[in-house]
């Protein structure tokens, strides 16, 4: 059992990044999140907005490769892994990792709406030539 887990809730920054190492399929994925951070000076709302970088292995990691697109929200669900190296300086360096245990699609973004409007239209094009 892993001690920090984390879900997370945020929309893809780009399409994610399918890669194979070792043997090995990963896909790269950056969530972006906005949240509220006040008013400025003349009373407007502030956002802050937060990036996490996370890597899904294997079946998970193709899954979102193949069905994730630019601006779709994912719901993930993470293990955090606590990373640590030394650098070329000999410097001990810290680093943390967020591995995707689980996924579940949000809201589509706007590549995948065009994407699902076009077939729509396909479709009903098709009704209507089925129909002449």
């Amino acid at each position: 059992m892993n001690s920090f887990t984390l879900t997370a809730v945020g929309n893809l920054a780009k399409d994610p990044e399918l890669a194979v190492k070792g043997g090995t399929t990963h896909a790269h994925i950056c969530l972006v999140g906005n949240d509220y951070a006040g008013k400025d000076s003349e009373g407007n709302a502030r956002e802050a907005v937060t990036s996490l970088y996370f890597v899904a292995f294997d079946g998970l990691g193709e899954a979102i490769a193949k069905n994730a697109r630019k601006g779709d929200q994912l719901i993930v669900q993470a293990q955090v892994r606590a990373n640590t190296w030394v650098d070329k300086d000999g410097e001990k360096r810290y680093d943390h990792s967020f591995v995707i245990q689980g996924f579940r699609f949000g809201a589509p973004g706007r590549a995948k709406r065009e994407e699902l409007a076009a077939r729509r239209g396909e479709n009903e094009m098709d009704a209507l030539e089925t129909e002449i």
